[in-house]
């Protein structure tokens, strides 16, 4: 590959002043139309961060291009200079492939809209409250208030749920005893239930010690943890009223004594 430096000092001493006034004019004309194009592209209905970050990658690569046209139109050779920025992004690319994969993954979850800021989700083994969504990372708040970042690579291909997209989600508690007047005198004493769908009381097993029933009942997603702590001490308050004793797993061992 020819030096660069030697190769760029004898075109420029081949310029005339015509062959500058007509780079000027193309620069003109290209720094023109990249202004044009970045307006319309603002004007378009997609997601404002991915205006931001498009627009951005969009005028990146029409600067490149706008400096390989006036180069050319300086009659600069553009065969060393093409090779080496192929040669340099190929190396950038594979240099960050992850960050690359990051990136297309974070376009995927603005423009598809899984989960918007504030949403409780649940992806990959993680639980908690949506903080930041940007372009390589989106950032989580779980209940015990740590902060986990998590790559939108592994975001845009895992299965995820969305707990408050639906504007409700279920409460369920299991409990086990004789009979299920306790579990709905529970009902009545927690707050901030929704009433349809209504809450319902299922007997869902029979076991070697006790009968369990399951206790459902829906909540706002904003209410739903405080809702589900205090059905837990209700159940509990309410076992203790009607003199219920919360059965466990026990075996009863009966000793027979020798009659000879």
């Amino acid at each position: 590959m020819p030096d660069l430096t030697s190769l760029f000092t004898d075109t420029l001493a081949k310029f005339s002043f015509r062959a500058v006034l007509s780079a000027a004019a193309t620069l003109l004309i290209c720094l023109v139309a990249v202004h044009l194009l970045g307006r319309l592209l603002a004007r378009t209905k997609l997601d404002e961060r991915i205006q931001k970050y498009l627009l951005a990658g969009v005028k990146l690569i029409l600067y490149i291009v706008t400096v390989l046209i006036v180069a050319e139109s300086l009659n600069i050779p553009m065969t060393s200079l093409v090779a080496l920025l192929s040669v340099g992004s190929l190396g950038v690319t594979l240099a960050a492939e992850d960050i690359l994969g990051n990136v297309a993954g974070g376009l995927v979850i603005l423009s598809a809209h899984p989960f918007s800021i504030g949403d409780y989700v649940e992806v990959g083994g993680v639980a908690g409250t949506v903080h930041e969504i940007s372009l390589n990372h989106t950032k989580l708040v779980t209940p015990d208030g740590h902060l986990v970042m998590l790559p939108n690579k592994e975001l845009a291909s895992s299965q995820m749920t969305n707990y408050t997209v639906l504007g409700r989600r279920r409460v369920v508690q299991r409990v086990t005893a004789s009979y299920d007047a306790p579990c709905r005198r529970a009902l009545e004493q927690t707050e901030n239930l929704l009433e349809d769908p209504a809450p319902t009381v299922y007997l869902t097993a029979y076991k070697e010690s006790s009968i369990e029933y399951t206790v459902y009942c829906w909540a706002t997603p904003e209410n739903w943890w405080g809702a589900y702590l205090a059905l837990g001490e209700h159940l509990r308050d309410a076992f203790r009223e009607y003199g219920v004793e919360m059965t466990y797993n026990h075996l009863n061992v009966h000793i027979i004594e020798n009659q000879s």
